[in-house]
């Protein structure tokens, strides 16, 4: 019992303890982090693309307000927006 405990009160062993429980919560809080950020840039893609096509809609409609619009360009401002979501970026690199 006493070798037990004198084992519990050596300093490197508390050390190696300390720095095995703090490599240890780093590594899942960094884990989680990454999946945190990975799914907030998923969201973030999908509300672009949303936004993309409502312009695209407000923009058609502007133009059959104006008069500028063909019944075959219904529905093209819409589908340009959507489709070139999160393509700007990947051209520019």
């Amino acid at each position: 019992m006493a070798a037990a405990i004198s084992f519990l009160k050596n300093p490197l062993f508390l050390l190696g303890v300390n720095l095995s429980a703090i490599a240890g919560s780093t590594y899942l809080l960094r884990a989680h982090h990454i999946y945190n950020l990975e799914e907030h840039e998923a969201r973030m893609d999908e509300l672009e693309g949303t936004l993309r096509g409502h312009i695209g809609l407000i923009e058609e409609a502007l133009d059959r307000l104006e008069g500028t619009a063909t019944e075959a360009d219904r529905g093209k401002k819409m589908n340009e927006y959507y489709g070139k979501r999160g393509r700007d970026e990947k051209e520019k690199k």
